[in-house]
C-alpha cells in the first residue's frame, strides 16, 4: 500500500527515512503552492535545517514511471561521475528518493528565489544574472557532450521497466480526437483549427523533428520558475543562480534547453501585450507594458554567455542560433497548449503568442532580428574562437524519408 504523506506523518517518515532525529523535531510545516499537481511540504527543523518533502500523487496506480526518477538519476549521474561534479553547485542535490512511495527529499534554499517571482516583483532585468544562467547552462551541457558513458547511464530505466530511445522534444501538438470537445472550451478550439491550418509550421517542427540531435546532458524544462537566483546576487561573484526540477532532464539537444529559456523571456513580453480585437498583432506588440526592448539586453548577455563558455557548439551545430530560435517558437506554443490544459482558457493575449511562434518557427532568420534586436553576424562577433570539431562524414543526396507537410502529431 502507498504511503500518503502529510503534515501529521512526515515527521515520523523523515526520521524513518534516517533523515532527521526525534531530538531535532520540527518547527513547522508548510504546504507548498500545487504547480505539478504533486504534494510539496516544506519542513523546518530547530536546527535550521529546511527540507523540501514532495510526493508524487498522481501516477501511483497506473503503472507508468515516477517522475521523480529521473530527478533522483541525475542525482546519481553526479556521484558515479566526480569529473562532472562541479555541476552540483548549480543543482539542490536529493537527499533521499523512496521510489516505492515515489517521494522525493531536498535541501530547501533559503537563500534563493524563483526567478520568475524575482523579474515580476523587481522589474530589474540584470545582465549579470542573465549571464550567470547562460554560463551555467553550458557548463552542462559542455561537461558532458558527448560523453557516451553520461548518455548510456541517463538511459537507464526503472525498476521493471524499459527505455528504448530519448524523448524527441520537437513533437508539435497531438492528434486531435473527439475526446477534445468535452476537455476544452469552445474558444480554445480555435488554436487547434488556426494549428492545423498553418502547414507551413507542421513542416517548420517536422524538420526540428528530423534535425534533432542529441549530444549531452539537458534539463527539457528550463522555464524561469526553475531557476532560482540568489537572494544577494549582487553581492557575489559565483552561485547566483541554480536550476531546480530535474524530472525531464534526459540526454537531449542543447538548443532546446536554450530555447525554452529564451521563450520564457519572450512570454514576459508577450503577457504585457495590449491586446485588443481592434488593435493589429504589431501594435499589440508595440503597446506592450514590458516592451521586447527591456529584455533584449538580458536575451543577448544570456546566450553570449551561454556560447563563450560552450563555443564549440557553433562548430558542431553551425545553424545553432537558428535553432535555438526556432525552438523558443515551439516552446511558445507548448506554453499556449498547458494553458489551455490548466486553466481552459484561450484569449487574444495567446493568439498574437502563436503568431509570434509560429513566425520563429518558419522563418527563423527574421526571428533573430526580432528576439536579439540585432542580426546573427553582431551576436557572435564578440563569441570566443575555437578549433573545429571532426564532423561525422553525411552522404549526399538523401531523400528525406517524409514529406514536407507530414504530421508529426501523436508520434
Amino acid at each position: 500500500m502507498v504511503l500518503s504523506l502529510s503534515s501529521q506523518n512526515v515527521i515520523q517518515y523523515l526520521q524513518d527515512a534516517g533523515l532527521c532525529s526525534s531530538e531535532d523535531g520540527a518547527s513547522k510545516e508548510s504546504e507548498l503552492p500545487d504547480r505539478s499537481k504533486n504534494f510539496n511540504l516544506l519542513v523546518n527543523l530547530v536546527d535550521n535545517r529546511k527540507l523540501l518533502v514532495k510526493q508524487e500523487r498522481s501516477n501511483h496506480h497506473d503503472g507508468t514511471p515516477h517522475e521523480f526518477f529521473n530527478e533522483w538519476l541525475f542525482h546519481q549521474l553526479l556521484q558515479q561521475f566526480p569529473v562532472i561534479g562541479n555541476i552540483s553547485a548549480i543543482a539542490s542535490l536529493v537527499l533521499h528518493f523512496d521510489e516505492e512511495n515515489s517521494i522525493l527529499v531536498r535541501n530547501y534554499l533559503s537563500d534563493y528565489q524563483e526567478l520568475r517571482n524575482f523579474y515580476q516583483k523587481t522589474d530589474i532585468f540584470a545582465d549579470d544574472i542573465a549571464s550567470a544562467i547562460g554560463t551555467t547552462l553550458a557548463g552542462l551541457h559542455r561537461a558532458t557532450f558527448n560523453g557516451r558513458e553520461y548518455r548510456d547511464f541517463m538511459a537507464t530505466a526503472p525498476a521493471g521497466q524499459f527505455r528504448y530511445h530519448f524523448y524527441n522534444p520537437a513533437q508539435g501538438i497531438e492528434s486531435i480526437a473527439p475526446e477534445i470537445f468535452g476537455m476544452v472550451p469552445t474558444e480554445a478550439l480555435q488554436f487547434y483549427t488556426l494549428y492545423q491550418r498553418y502547414e507551413s509550421l507542421e513542416s517548420a517542427i517536422a524538420d526540428l523533428a528530423y534535425e534533432w540531435n542529441p549530444c549531452c546532458l539537458t534539463h527539457n524544462d528550463l522555464k524561469l520558475n526553475n531557476i532560482l537566483v540568489h537572494s544577494r546576487w549582487q553581492q557575489l561573484d559565483n552561485c547566483l543562480v541554480r536550476l531546480i526540477d530535474w524530472k525531464a532532464c534526459a540526454w537531449g539537444d542543447p538548443a532546446f534547453d536554450l530555447g525554452t529559456l529564451l521563450a520564457s523571456y519572450l512570454e514576459i513580453w508577450l503577457s504585457s501585450l495590449v491586446v485588443d480585437s481592434t488593435l493589429e498583432l504589431e501594435e499589440s506588440l508595440r503597446l506592450a507594458v514590458i516592451p521586447l526592448e527591456v529584455l533584449q539586453p538580458s536575451i543577448l548577455a544570456l546566450t553570449r554567455s551561454y556560447l563563450n563558455a560552450f563555443p564549440m557548439i557553433l562548430d558542431y551545430r553551425h545553424d545553432f542560433i537558428l535553432r535555438v530560435i526556432q525552438f523558443a517558437g515551439l516552446a511558445l506554443i507548448y506554453q499556449i497548449q498547458d494553458k489551455i490544459k490548466c486553466r481552459k482558457d484561450f484569449d487574444n493575449a495567446d493568439m498574437c503568442m502563436l503568431q509570434v511562434a509560429k513566425n520563429l518557427l518558419t522563418m527563423p532568420e527574421q526571428g533573430v532580428q526580432t528576439v536579439f534586436g540585432i542580426t546573427q553576424p553582431e551576436i557572435l562577433k564578440p563569441v570566443a574562437k575555437v578549433h573545429k570539431l571532426p564532423q561525422p562524414e553525411r552522404e549526399k543526396q538523401l531523400v528525406r524519408l517524409y514529406y514536407e507537410k507530414t504530421r508529426l502529431r501523436g508520434c
